[in-house]
């Protein structure tokens, strides 16, 4: 599922986002570069372990090599330039690019225990998004009928926007999967070789192209600051380089 969703308020309720039982989510920073199957095959592992109860919940914090990805409903006629190798991602949506100086964080939370309900999940991560854009000082929000987290760009034109965050989820057994892709300070000209998420009128745009020249480093600590004010608490895996479970 990769969807922008008008604002419920009935999801801004907190409490549909935590733990019932106030467990902590494991917090993993990968510090090498992942191939894209290769996370998936620990992604389906780590879903797996924890729909069985033997995992913590966890989000992973990664890069991946240039690549593009096709959601269930990518068009053939988006993929303008196969520069960079292209994988199905088992997610809704079109077209996206994930490549170094892009943050991917892969969500992996038990919906039983956050409230059963998909869109208030997807509403959560869309706030993480725009709250942790708020803190560096970037104006970002929904825009209805459009993918993503957006940000005005009035020096670009008229009514122009430019998308800064990906939001794609998965969700199988109640156990969420797949996630966030902010742009901090990746190859904007990359993404010339799909149409992003099949949105050909609007732009793409970064932390780095906005002005604010940030490691991933300083973009992870708000991160999780902001994940946990909306999510609850987490705890740093012991390994940042750990594979699976």
């Amino acid at each position: 599922m990769e969807v922008l969703t008008a604002v419920n308020e009935a999801c801004q309720n907190r409490s549909k986002l935590l733990r019932e039982d106030g467990k902590v989510v494991e917090w993993r920073i990968f510090d090498v570069t992942l191939d894209y199957e290769q996370a998936l095959a620990m992604m389906d592992e780590r879903v797996a372990a924890i729909a069985a109860g033997e995992a913590p919940e966890a989000v992973w914090l990664l890069e991946h090599p240039p690549l593009y990805t096709a959601g269930t409903s990518a068009q053939p006629e988006d993929l303008l330039n196969p520069r960079f190798p292209v994988y199905p991602a088992g997610r809704g949506g079109q077209y996206t690019y994930h490549g170094p100086g892009q943050r991917v964080a892969y969500v992996m939370l038990d919906l039983t225990q956050r409230g059963r309900d998909i869109r208030c999940l997807v509403q959560g991560l869309e706030q993480w998004v725009i709250d942790t854009l708020a803190a560096h000082n970037i104006t970002a929000g929904r825009r209805e009928g459009r993918v993503g987290v957006w940000v005005a760009r009035p020096d670009k034109g008229l009514g122009r926007e430019d998308k800064i965050a990906a939001i794609g989820v998965r969700v199988r057994k109640w156990i969420t999967f797949h996630g966030i892709a902010i742009n901090v300070a990746p190859d904007l000209s990359h993404y010339d070789g799909i149409v992003p998420c099949g949105i050909s009128d609007q732009g793409i745009t970064s932390f780095e192209d906005l002005g604010l020249l940030l490691t991933l480093p300083e973009v992870d600590s708000v991160l999780r600051r902001r994940f946990e004010a909306l999510f609850g608490p987490t705890e740093r895996a012991r390994s940042s380089l750990a594979i699976g479970a």
